[in-house]
């Protein structure tokens, strides 16, 4: 009766797993089976696709089919994350060309220097120039709070708030504060 509950694909998915299991088991022939890598593929993948087929496994263990599901996945982003073939490496020179030239003219940006070497004759991308520019530690202008501490006797301050009284008539007020010395211009 369970079992017609379930769906089709559920089913054929244990049915695969018990499948596999009795290949592996015909297939070895000590007490302990060996599993290969296409035996650990249909475990580990059909039951990370169906969990409830964790309790068809006979002959591994659940947190045996889970390890070595997390070992596949390890494998795949070592694969995808591996060093490929690309671009060239920059020449030493070239490098050093670009960091000098990056803290003697540090308003140029990666677009000038680019410019300027592509001028000389040196073929490099603008990326590339980003890349190996030196790296400021400050910024190279002033930041917000040092502007307002510079500018701070002409700026000024508005709030515009409302009361309401006890007859429940709005009062509406205004105050101007100055911040260089920090006192009130205008109140009313």
């Amino acid at each position: 009766m369970i079992d017609q509950l379930r769906s089709r694909v559920v089913l054929e998915a244990e049915i695969l797993v018990l499948r596999q299991q009795i290949n592996v088991l015909r297939r070895t022939r000590s007490r302990r089976p060996i599993f290969i890598l296409i035996d650990r593929l249909i475990l580990g993948g059909v039951c990370r696709l169906f969990p409830k087929i964790y309790d068809a496994l006979a002959i591994v263990r659940p947190e045996t089919v889970i390890r070595w599901h997390r070992a596949g996945f390890r494998s795949y982003w070592r694969w995808k994350s591996r060093r490929r073939c690309g671009r060239p490496t920059v020449p030493l020179e070239i490098r050093r060309l670009i960091r000098e030239m990056s803290l003697a003219n540090p308003l140029w940006g990666a677009p000038g220097i680019h410019g300027e070497l592509l001028k000389v004759g040196i073929e490099i991308g603008q990326t590339s120039v980003a890349k190996y520019m030196a790296r400021r530690r400050a910024p190279p202008s002033q930041g917000w709070r040092i502007f307002l501490r510079n500018h701070a006797d002409g700026i000024a301050a508005m709030y515009l708030f409302v009361v309401p009284t006890i007859s429940f008539r709005l009062l509406y007020g205004l105050l101007i504060m100055s911040h260089g010395r920090r006192q009130i211009l205008w109140f009313g």
